[in-house]
């Protein structure tokens, strides 16, 4: 078994070695990478990316982060391209082919095709001299001095530079289309982020129960409408017009002050300047005005009108916090 002190020194050293690989590109970064952000910006298809072995597995994250930021981008193995697969790509789309070599059997193979059938290819490679380089419309150059692997050998500063590489260019072109959180929301609509930009006050305010009394109400009649929303409140209205909201805060206040509770109507009980928000705003906004006024529930309105309530646990449960 290895010592604690040599487990160390391996990681940091991988992890060095790693890091010197992606500062390395930073002098990559030259016309050909222009050229490439450009012409997929105003290419009128998509983009296909290729590799063989663990490039492949770096062609499908490429992949991924360009749909996921507004590129249109498929993944096509570069084994599989040979059988049938190049019939996926189409004559406005373009060809990124990642290899470190530039040089192995299926790329030698492929990149000819590629290049035959009239698409613009890009190449991601290691080697200027490689037959991909030579074959290729534009260069984007990811060549390391060495692996991480100690025998040189395992794909590792090679994979971590072409990654890179292609985050790089990702962003750059989500730069060049301007594309913003409400874009990403819309490409991510599951996840936490997405939630946050684009559910409503108004989503959240549907899923509950909308309670209403009028200010005549007695005390007993407000305490059962609390009790059966289970929101913890109730909106005073009287003829569509909000008068004010009644919480259970505010009927323990009350039974402290008050013994006799005959005379006390909900216009008594209630706070007559709720906390609000328009039903179109987001939900991050309601959880924005929550937090400023250390409350758990929000009066939601539609031009002004009652149109529901929204509870802190609803921002919960929807990942909003």
């Amino acid at each position: 078994m290895k010592s604690k002190k040599s487990i160390i020194e391996a990681g940091v050293s991988t992890l060095q070695l790693e890091a010197q690989a992606i500062l390395g590109l930073i002098h990559n970064i030259n016309d050909d990478f222009v050229k490439a952000v450009n012409l997929i910006i105003k290419g009128k298809g998509r983009v296909i990316v290729t590799g063989i072995g663990k490039s492949a597995i770096i062609a499908q994250k490429i992949v991924a982060t360009f749909n996921s930021t507004g590129t249109p981008s498929i993944f096509m193995h570069a084994a599989d391209a040979v059988h049938g697969d190049l019939g996926m790509i189409q004559k406005d789309d373009i060809v990124m082919c990642i290899s470190k070599s530039g040089n192995t059997p299926e790329i030698k193979l492929l990149a000819p095709l590629l290049k035959q059938s009239g698409n613009t290819m890009i190449g991601m490679v290691g080697q200027l001299n490689s037959e991909l380089a030579m074959q290729a419309d534009l260069v984007l150059n990811t060549y390391v001095e060495k692996e991480a692997c100690p025998h040189n050998l395992a794909p590792t500063t090679s994979t971590t530079a072409q990654l890179a590489m292609g985050d790089a260019l990702a962003m750059c072109l989500l730069h060049a289309r301007n594309f913003n959180e409400t874009d990403f929301a819309k490409y991510h609509p599951g996840g936490s982020l997405g939630r946050k930009l684009y559910l409503k006050a108004g989503d959240l305010a549907l899923k509950n129960q909308k309670p209403s009394i009028s200010p005549d109400a007695s005390v007993k009649d407000v305490i059962i409408e609390i009790s059966q929303n289970r929101l913890g409140t109730v909106v005073v209205v009287q003829e569509r017009e909000i008068l004010g909201i009644i919480t259970d805060g505010d009927i323990r206040r009350m039974l402290q002050k008050h013994s006799d509770l005959s005379n006390i109507k909900a216009s008594d009980l209630m706070n007559p300047h709720p906390k609000r928000i328009e039903k179109d705003l987001l939900a991050l906004n309601a959880l924005q005005i929550i937090k400023e006024n250390n409350i758990t529930q929000l009066l939601v309105t539609d031009a002004g009108v009652y149109f529901g309530i929204v509870h802190l646990h609803d921002l919960l449960q929807e990942g909003i916090i």
